[in-house]
C-alpha cells in the first residue's frame, strides 16, 4: 500500500497539464508526501471548472474499524464495492492526484523502492476527495474541518508485485482517462482501477 510519493513538477507546468485554475497559493516541490499532509490535487470546483487546490491525505475512516474519536483517515481505497465508500464514487467527489514517482516498503529496515513512469510522461492517481469534512486527526488540534483525499489502488503489476506483490496505487497516464475518471458515470469510471501494463513503470533510487 502507496503511503510516500512525490510531487516536484512545477506549478505552472501542472497548470498548463490538467488545464485547471490554480488555487494553490505558493506550492514548493515535495520530494516526499507523508499521509495526514497537504498536497495538490485537480477537482471540479463548484463552477464547473477544473481547479487545483490542496488538500490533506487521508479519506474518512469507516466508524467500524475506529476505537477512539480520532481517525488518522484511509489513504489507500480498494474495496470500491463497501457502502461506506461508494458515496463518494461519483464525479462530483473524483480527483487526480499530481505525482513524479511513489514508493514502497521493501521490508524492515530496508527502506523504500521508488517507482516512476518509465518513458518519463506525466501521471496521476486516480482520487477521491471529500470536502468540508469534521473529525478529529491529532488529538492535540481537536475538531478540525478539512478537504481530504485519497486514491485508489489494485493489484500490482511486474514492477512492483516485485516488490510489494499486494497492491499498487491506480495510475492514469492518458489525458483521455483523466477525462473518463473525471466525469464518467462510475460503471464506466470503474473499469480504470486496473495495474498499470508491465514495463510501464522504472525502479528508481529516489523520489524523481
Amino acid at each position: 500500500m502507496c503511503n510516500l510519493y512525490s510531487q516536484t513538477r512545477a506549478q505552472e507546468a501542472m497548470r498548463q497539464l490538467f488545464a485547471a485554475v490554480d488555487k494553490l497559493g505558493n506550492l514548493p516541490a515535495q520530494p516526499e508526501i507523508y499521509p495526514d499532509q497537504m498536497a495538490p490535487i485537480v477537482r471540479i470546483g463548484l463552477d464547473g471548472e477544473r481547479e487545483l487546490v490542496r488538500t490533506r491525505w487521508g479519506l474518512p475512516s469507516p466508524p467500524s474499524v475506529l476505537k477512539t474519536a480520532r481517525d488518522p483517515g484511509v489513504t489507500n481505497v480498494r474495496n470500491t464495492g463497501s457502502p461506506h465508500w461508494r458515496r463518494w464514487l461519483g464525479p462530483p467527489h473524483r480527483c487526480l492526484v499530481p505525482l513524479t514517482a511513489f514508493a514502497e516498503p521493501m521490508g524492515k529496515g530496508q527502506g523504500n523502492q521508488w517507482f516512476a513512469p518509465a518513458d518519463g510522461r506525466s501521471v496521476a492517481f486516480a482520487g477521491i476527495h471529500v470536502p468540508g469534512w469534521t473529525s478529529v486527526r491529532k488529538v492535540k488540534d481537536g475538531p478540525t474541518t478539512d478537504d481530504l483525499f485519497a486514491f485508489l489502488t489494485t493489484a500490482p503489476n511486474a514492477e512492483v508485485a516485485a516488490v510489494h506483490p499486494k497492491a499498487m496505487p491506480v495510475i492514469l497516464t492518458e489525458p483521455a482517462e483523466w477525462l473518463t475518471w473525471m466525469a464518467a458515470p462510475w460503471s464506466e469510471a470503474r473499469l480504470l482501477q486496473r495495474p498499470l501494463a508491465d514495463g510501464a513503470l522504472e525502479l528508481v533510487d529516489g523520489a524523481a
